[in-house]
């Protein structure tokens, strides 16, 4: 047995370290919930869980008003168990943002005993499928950037050796969208993938009129152009454009991704590890996906996500976007354009604790 012995849950706010814009909002800050938990057998886990700048003293009010408590006395080698009892006492607030972060922050700790006692990287124990994945690039394609700072970030990342590179999308004008993403497209050649993320800006109306406007430039995907809950516009559009519609980072279920799964409204999956609930809901989503014949391409989190998308069959890319830096004594190791899975045991994450306490809120 491994049994829970203790666990606290604290905050801390690290900041972004560049400029990121979209159409709808600013990253303005991650607030990064962990929790830590110690069981009998002399071993202790670190999970973690994040919100981009607002709710973050919600998600740790839940954790330690009413999850942490509860783990006391568990047996963490039971996850599906420990998942379960915790996620279902929250029956009041599920399904919805707060609580499935809350619960991640939870099973990601508990991920990280289980490897940690079986002494496996997470990449092993999650599937085992590669060693790398692919890296594609979101941090020189914000929307604030002019025309040039996108194609120079783009050229960039063609010279490192990556195959894609994302881009926002959602200027007041659809031709100056379609300008920005032309210009990049000539400077990286036919080959390279370029992807469009308009963070649910969009009425299906105006993401039909962009995505015909958008064509001619073979995009690899057009991301979230409406409402994440609007899965009958997310279906039409998959039907009216050769453009693969890929959603996922704000859904909170593994239901949810069944339904679009299920209405074809979804052609790329996004699921993100902290927004679903942890690694357990992440690999029943990767699997449900796979049984559809459908990639992931995992939201945000690139640290915890290179070895989930690299232990899965149908995982194509890792989201390239840095904010660990200042809490970690290093970063993924990018060959090539790309992303190595660690080999360590636990999730793979070298943190620096004493920053770590330096940024602690509450």
């Amino acid at each position: 047995m491994s049994i829970i012995t203790s666990a606290e849950a604290f905050l801390i706010d690290v900041p972004v370290e560049t400029v990121r814009t979209d159409s709808v909002q600013a990253f303005l800050k991650q607030e990064t919930i962990f929790v830590r938990i110690t069981t009998d057998d002399g071993n202790i886990g670190l999970g973690y869980s994040y919100t981009i700048g607002t709710g973050g003293t919600a998600v740790l009010a839940l954790l330690r008003d009413y999850l942490v408590p509860k783990l006391m006395g568990m047996d963490s080698q039971y996850v599906e168990k420990v998942w379960n009892e915790i996620y279902y006492s929250t029956r009041a607030t599920a399904t919805g943002a707060i609580t499935s972060l809350a619960v991640a922050a939870i099973d990601t700790a508990i991920w990280d005993l289980k490897c940690k006692r079986t002494n496996q990287s997470l990449v092993i124990a999650a599937g085992g499928y590669r060693d790398r994945v692919p890296l594609y690039d979101t941090e020189g394609g914000w929307l604030h950037l002019t025309t040039e700072e996108l194609v120079f970030g783009a050229s960039e990342s063609k010279a490192k050796g990556w195959l894609g590179v994302k881009l926002k999308v959602g200027k007041a004008d659809v031709h100056e969208d379609f300008e920005r993403l032309a210009a990049v497209r000539a400077i990286v050649g036919p080959k390279m993938h370029i992807m469009v993320d308009a963070n649910q800006s969009m009425t299906l109306a105006e993401a039909k009129r962009r995505a015909k406007a958008f064509e001619p430039l073979d995009l690899f995907w057009f991301e979230e152009p409406l409402p994440a809950d609007d899965i009958a516009g997310h279906a039409a559009l998959a039907k009216f454009t050769s453009i693969p519609i890929a959603v996922g980072e704000t859904m909170y279920s593994v239901a949810q991704f069944q339904q679009y799964l299920h209405s074809e409204a979804a052609e790329i999956i996004q699921v993100d590890v902290a927004r679903v609930g942890g690694i357990t809901p992440w690999l029943k989503v990767a699997h449900l996906a796979e049984s559809f014949n459908v990639k992931v391409c995992p939201h945000f989190l690139m640290e915890i996500h290179v070895s989930l998308a690299a232990a899965i069959p149908n995982g194509l890319y890792v989201e390239h976007i840095p904010q660990l830096r200042s809490i970690t004594h290093s970063e993924i190791v990018i060959e090539s354009g790309f992303a190595l899975a660690p080999k360590t045991p636990g999730l793979g994450i070298d943190w620096n604790f004493e920053d770590i306490e330096k940024m602690r809120i509450v």
